[in-house]
């Protein structure tokens, strides 16, 4: 099997990364950073959306796993004291898949004929720094509302535990093909009135924010963060695509929110 490993980059996740790499390749794994079946991120949460997103263009073929170096990671699920443990499950035991649904993303601006594709892991939000952000909100081609605020935020199931839960929103199990839309701070007046909830919308329903103004906006997709200017229309929905997880051990959706967020005593039964 080739594996490929990523690091946060501090001493620790380093040292980390080394042992890790050196033990594998004594079971005659073959370290490959091209083709790899399993990535190994050694850091954080935003490590592994640093692998996934290297590794877009292989979702289809290769697995990820996280051990964390730092505070407890909601992807990250392995700690530094079980590499050992963890290096034998790998080089002799087939690991499990578990698929996580994924967001797309197009934007189309209005100088462009081709629109920009992107996919995230955790979430899209849409900001300005011009002002409120004011949009067109269209769901599966029929006009929903028009909203004026600070922002939305548009998540995955498993992204529904970051960004969207400090905004409010709902935690959503990731075996529900679903987005979640979140407002950011609307404001309701008698020109703008929305919903004032968060929206969860399945795989066969498509929403598209249509700007109303002529501002710039500033996208943040997981991690990365760009400005575009002319924007004509976002759209989101589900993606085709998934990530591939690799299990060696069960580890429940609700026991890791529960070891994310409350921290007590988890009984493992479904």
């Amino acid at each position: 099997m080739k594996f490929a490993i990523l690091s946060k980059g501090d001493r620790k996740s380093n040292e980390l990364r080394t042992k890790i790499k050196n033990y594998l390749a004594e079971f005659k794994l073959e370290y490959d950073e091209d083709t790899p079946e399993l990535v190994i991120s050694v850091g954080g949460d935003g490590t592994l959306l640093e692998a996934f997103h290297t590794y877009l263009h292989r979702l289809d073929d290769t697995a990820f796993i996280g051990i964390h170096t730092g505070h407890l990671g909601f992807y990250a699920d392995w700690m530094p004291e079980e590499v050992e443990k963890l290096i034998i499950e790998i080089a002799r035991t087939p690991f499990q898949v578990v698929e996580y649904p994924l967001l797309e993303v197009m934007i189309k601006q209005k100088e462009h004929e081709e629109e920009e594709r992107h996919l995230a892991l955790n979430e899209c939000a849409i900001k300005t720094s011009e002002g409120s952000v004011v949009v067109d909100i269209d769901i599966k081609g029929d006009h929903f509302e028009t909203f004026r605020g600070d922002g939305l935020c548009i998540s995955t199931p498993s992204g529904s535990t970051a960004y969207n839960k400090a905004l409010g929103g709902a935690i959503l199990h990731p075996s529900l093909e679903a987005i979640q839309v979140t407002e950011m701070a609307s404001i309701n007046n008698r020109v703008f009135r929305t919903v004032g909830s968060p929206l969860v919308l399945p795989a066969h329903h498509t929403c598209v924010f249509r700007p109303l103004n002529e501002k710039s906006f500033l996208f943040t997709i997981d991690h990365l963060t760009r400005t575009y200017s002319n924007v004509e229309s976002i759209q989101c929905r589900v993606a085709k695509e998934k990530v591939r997880f690799a299990r060696f051990r069960p580890f429940p959706f609700w026991r890791r929110v529960h070891d994310s967020f409350i921290s007590d005593q988890y009984n493992d039964g479904e």
